[in-house]
């Protein structure tokens, strides 16, 4: 069954049953499917059709979510953009999936022709059903954006069947279910706030959306406003969940507490548990393959230095250089498969990453004799700061742009409240101070992205082959 085509039956069986909340608004089951059916024909009109890739650059609403459904539902590849990106950022982006559409929420001034405003008129509900019986469950569903070593993510396409199996370990490991009060409170350009949001929306929950910014203070009373069950969150929002204090435990109604995107340390689990809530759990995943190990509180007791263990249906190995399955305790590169796994990247080379049915994340390894499995390193040089995926390359680039820089390299260094900060070293003439280049990154890249440090460097350290020795750069920034 297409992914879209569960909400048919949510319309009939649960049809007056708050499916989205945002604010005072509220959407059922019923009007969901309508908006959705409207909504593709809307975008058919437009000319979107099976196969056609469509950028999503919307902000974090009802009308998002919808927009994701309806392309479903045509048969469409999704092709989610972050509309916080800088308009050079979105072009690079729509332009290397060849996007036949962007949909955004205004346009710039001089827009390409295939960028489209998204209006009120596109989400009118309808009787109508739209249905194409060539949209499958192996039909191509979305591009689910990930790293690349250029610095233009990567994009590996899951199909409807693939994308929906990544819900599973969400039901069965952590036991998330139709009675469920999600919030969402992270960006749904963000891989696990969409894929938990849909997760929700598709087994029958209710989805509160709450998303940034917000102060922790307001993020605590709404969780209490609409009695939430379940939440994802990035470290760096718990860290300043943690600098407030609480009467009491923060989310008292709270089932499920889920932390991803980067480690916690192990007293900030504790911390998040005596004061949050003792629901907390981790999961461990990559944005091309989905879950692969789950932490839950009792395992946080047994192996507090793991990041938990197999998903349902996940199978994890540990291999060595030549791909061969290591003994139990020794570290070598990992490896998982399993239903939810695509088999290559959409655009790029997959070889690296994509090998006999397997999907490599770039981490260095180890399983115990109990199946828990122990992360000892990486091997990407992707930065993830505050849970989200940042290519140095992208940096790099604007600050090679900039006048008197010769050259320039970024690395992510330890930063407790974003798990990783951005530091930027730069080779420059004299002339060239940090605010310009503050006000150059600024200009355009996302916020996120922009460096936090910045130092002058004689030169950048490199091997014989002239690749840059970032180990060198740490040792640097560690004595900065």
């Amino acid at each position: 069954m297409p992914f879209s085509e569960v909400f048919r039956l949510h319309a009939r069986l649960r049809a007056r049953k708050v499916a989205i909340r945002q604010g005072e608004r509220s959407i059922d089951f019923l009007s969901l499917d309508r908006a959705v059916n409207g909504t593709a024909f809307a975008l058919g009109d437009k000319g979107v059709k099976r196969g056609d890739i469509v950028g999503v650059a919307l902000k974090d609403s009802p009308e998002h979510l919808i927009a994701l459904l309806a392309l479903a539902r045509i048969g469409a590849i999704i092709l989610p953009m972050d509309w916080r990106w800088s308009l050079d950022e979105q072009r690079a982006v729509a332009e290397r999936y060849t996007a036949q559409l962007v949909l955004m929420e205004a346009l710039p001034a001089n827009p390409p022709s295939n960028w489209l405003a998204v209006t009120p008129g596109m989400f009118v509900e309808t009787e109508r059903i739209y249905t194409d019986a060539e949209v499958t469950d192996e039909s191509p569903f979305l591009l689910s954006l990930s790293s690349g070593t250029t610095g233009m993510p990567k994009g590996p396409c899951v199909t409807h069947r693939q994308f929906e199996s990544r819900f599973m370990p969400y039901w069965l490991n952590l036991t998330m279910n139709a009675n469920d009060r999600f919030v969402l409170a992270t960006p749904l350009y963000h891989g696990g706030g969409r894929g938990f949001t849909l997760a929700m929306i598709f087994a029958g929950a209710t989805v509160s959306l709450f998303p940034p910014p917000y102060e922790p203070e307001a993020l605590v009373a709404h969780v209490a406003a609409v009695d939430g069950t379940a939440i994802f969150l990035v470290p760096t929002i718990l860290r300043r969940l943690l600098d407030n204090q609480y009467e009491g435990l923060a989310f008292p109604s709270m089932r499920k507490l889920i932390s991803s995107g980067s480690a916690l340390y192990r007293e900030e689990r504790m911390a998040v548990r005596e004061r949050l809530t003792p629901n907390l759990y981790e999961i461990y995943s990559s944005t091309e393959g989905g879950a692969v190990s789950i932490t839950s509180p009792e395992d946080m007791l047994i192996a507090p230095e793991s990041v938990g263990r197999p998903g349902f249906r996940v199978d994890v190995e540990i291999v060595d250089e030549d791909h061969r399955p290591l003994p139990v305790g020794e570290v070598g590169r990992l490896r998982y498969r399993s239903p939810a796994s695509p088999k290559g990247y959409f655009v790029g080379d997959s070889n690296e990453a994509f090998r006999d049915g397997w999907f490599y994340p770039g981490d260095l390894a180890m399983i115990d004799t109990a199946g828990f499995v122990y992360l000892k390193g990486r091997v990407k040089d992707m930065i993830i700061r505050g849970g989200m995926n940042i290519y140095p390359g992208d940096i790099e680039k604007v600050l090679l742009e900039c006048s008197g820089v010769s050259d320039a390299a970024v690395i992510g260094t330890p930063s407790r409240e974003f798990g990783e900060e951005l530091t930027a070293f730069v080779v420059s003439a004299s002339g060239v101070t940090k605010a310009s280049l503050v006000a150059q990154c600024k200009a355009k890249l996302a916020p996120y992205k922009v460096p936090r440090l910045i130092l002058f460097i004689d030169k950048l350290p490199r091997n014989s082959s002239g690749k840059i020795v970032k180990a060198d750069l740490e040792r640097i920034a560690a004595n900065a």
